[in-house]
């Protein structure tokens, strides 16, 4: 039987993946880092529970197990990466010989490290090619014409942010930028939009320029609908080609009854 490792993020695109898999005879080994991750995947024969920071724990659970491909899925908050991390000697080497910090770098060496180790790492859309994201509106309404120049806005500060790997969402209204995402993530950045600028704003959700679909494919679901609901959004614009749309007839309805647009545009 085929073997895949598993590090599962929060939310249920890590699960909905271990059902894929497991449809199509594939014995799934979950990893998880956070106590918040879904409560099915906890109750999984093969799952274990490691500290982001225990990298040679976490090789050597592949390893005796003779797993030799790995997918990395689900969200990752930043501001939960750094609380409570423990540096193994493995992490600790590492870090030491990265010329920075920044997410694509540390990622890019774990990946490094796990293929030294004989590990391949799967990009994020195995087996999930029909929730990669198509250039079109996928809601009953698009932008309004009056929106146009503020989407604009929204699209280049997303590049920008992007540009230098510090997030990938910008929240806009009236032609000018009301937050970008940070340490925080995306759900509390649309939450600091509303707090600012009230209703009426608009969600731009974009991709790395080079994104590398192994590591950090940005993903848009059901909560980020929710939370445009929430705070009485007009829209969310997202990358063609380059991210996960999870949960997409549930989204697509929500966003109907609620007027709101949901935009797939090529960078």
């Amino acid at each position: 039987m085929q073997k895949i490792g598993l590090i599962a993020g929060k939310g249920e695109l890590p699960n909905y993946f271990i059902k894929q898999a497991e449809k199509k005879g594939i014995e799934v080994f979950p990893i998880g880092f956070f106590d918040e991750i879904n409560d099915e995947i906890k109750k999984h024969k093969n799952f274990i529970k490691v500290n982001i920071g225990e990298l040679g724990k976490i090789i050597s659970y592949l390893i005796i197990n003779k797993i030799s491909k790995l997918m990395m899925i689900g969200k990752v908050e930043k501001n939960t990466i750094f609380q409570n991390i423990k540096f193994d000697e493995t992490f600790s080497d590492l870090l030491s010989n990265l010329p920075d910090q920044k997410d694509e770098t540390l990622l890019m060496g774990i990946i490094g490290i796990l293929q030294k180790s004989g590990i391949d790492i799967l990009p994020q859309n195995y087996m999930l090619d029909d929730l990669i994201t198509e250039e079109k509106v996928y809601t009953n309404i698009d932008v309004d014409l009056s929106d146009i120049e503020t989407v604009k806005v929204g699209i280049e500060g997303a590049k920008a942010l992007t540009s230098i790997d510090v997030g990938q969402t910008v929240v806009v209204k009236d032609k000018s930028v009301v937050t970008l995402e940070g340490i925080e993530g995306t759900d509390e950045t649309i939450k600091r939009a509303y707090k600012y600028a009230g209703e009426g704003c608009i969600i731009v959700k974009l991709a790395r320029p080079n994104q590398d679909l192994r590591a950090d494919t940005p993903v848009i679901g059901l909560d980020t609908v929710k939370q445009a609901v929430e705070i009485k959004a007009k829209g969310i614009v997202i990358e063609a080609n380059k991210m996960l749309f999870f949960e997409q007839e549930e989204s697509i309805a929500l966003a109907n009854k609620n007027k709101l647009f949901i935009k797939a545009i090529k960078r």
